[in-house]
């Protein structure tokens, strides 16, 4: 018997070791290809001016190509140079913002080789079909994430949703730190004013000043006038109860595109997690209502002598008011699914 398991044992041995070395080849093989992908990518975005590598179908099929886990994240904007001239899906504002991402994650992140790289990609409907059709998009905008465990991009990827990308550049990189733990860091946003208009400015204000300081001392400025300061108090009025400000440092936008249909458009968002511009824009004209005619009822209606005018302009006022604030609370109800109910005392 210990003759007998001699041969056997060696064969297996001599068995075992093109195995081994078939799937070591087939390791260092795919390394190999993974590098030289890793590789080639990073040359493509060190010579894009903003980060983004332009994607096509022929370039996906390699990075699908490689075994997973892949050494890297994958960020793609789905872009459609014809859809460029519909301002409700604000494509190129959106494709600005994305570029803005992955700048600002470049400065940010100086040494991708200590961490797991990320790659910003867009493509383009016209020339990658087959890329678009395997991910189903079938709507814009559009922005997906392939994790370096996704086997199948149509269902491992992870798809931005509308308020993922509300705020423009600074949710997607909340969006990107949460799902891949990779910090974007501060969005390096160009100034909106340069330094030479900064200074022609100046100048601009230092050859105007004396002219506007004799006019100012003579009282023949538009500071002087009645209505302009009327008009101003409207304006601020309006501005504090339509929740302008809070579209401003969003930087919400007006309305946006129905996801179900690209066709339609939505004004008016459901669910308290966002709120789109256009619904603090109505909900500020209603009250901007209430607030004139409250200024009118004290200020010219008490002045008229006519009781019956005053009368009939009162209760016309009245139902107007109870109107516009019953329609502000139906919107708050629909919104938050809060309701708000009157309380009428038992005795009632």
């Amino acid at each position: 018997m210990a003759i007998s398991q001699t041969p056997i044992g060696g064969g297996a041995a001599l068995l075992l070791l093109p195995i081994s070395l078939l799937l070591l080849l087939t390791t260092l093989a795919a390394s190999l290809s993974s590098d030289s992908v890793v590789s080639e990518l990073s040359n493509l975005q060190s010579q894009s001016p903003t980060g983004v590598i332009h994607l096509n179908d022929a370039l996906l099929r390699r990075i699908l190509s490689l075994p997973t886990p892949r050494p890297f994240h994958s960020m793609i904007f789905f872009d459609a140079t014809q859809l460029h001239s519909k301002a409700e899906l604000a494509l190129p504002k959106l494709k600005s913002e994305f570029a803005l991402v992955a700048s600002s994650f470049q400065i940010n992140n100086p040494n991708p080789n200590r961490n797991p790289q990320l790659f910003f990609f867009n493509i383009e409907f016209q020339e990658s079909q087959a890329s678009f059709g395997l991910f189903a998009v079938n709507a814009l905008p559009h922005i997906r994430l392939i994790p370096p465990t996704a086997a199948d991009v149509k269902t491992d990827s992870i798809q931005m949703d509308a308020s993922d990308f509300s705020r423009l550049a600074e949710s997607m990189a909340e969006f990107i730190e949460s799902r891949t733990k990779l910090s974007v860091g501060p969005i390096n946003r160009p100034p909106a004013v340069s330094r030479k208009q900064i200074l022609f400015l100046l100048a601009v204000v230092l050859i105007w000043t004396p002219f506007f300081i004799k006019k100012l001392l003579t009282g023949k400025t538009i500071f002087h006038e009645k209505n302009l300061w009327m008009a101003g108090a409207i304006f601020i009025y309006f501005f504090s109860v339509s929740g302008a400000m809070f579209n401003i440092i969003r930087k919400m936008p007006m309305f946006m595109a129905d996801r179900q249909d690209p066709s339609k458009l939505v004004f008016f968002y459901q669910g308290s997690g966002m709120q789109l511009g256009a619904e603090g824009f109505s909900i500020g004209f209603l009250y901007t209502i209430v607030g004139l005619m409250l200024a009118f009822v004290t200020h010219v209606l008490v002045r008229v002598k006519n009781r019956n005018v005053q009368r009939v302009l009162m209760i016309s006022m009245l139902i107007v008011s109870f109107w516009a604030v019953k329609k502000v609370v139906f919107l708050d109800n629909w919104k938050t699914g809060y309701g708000i109910h009157g309380y009428w005392p038992s005795s009632w």
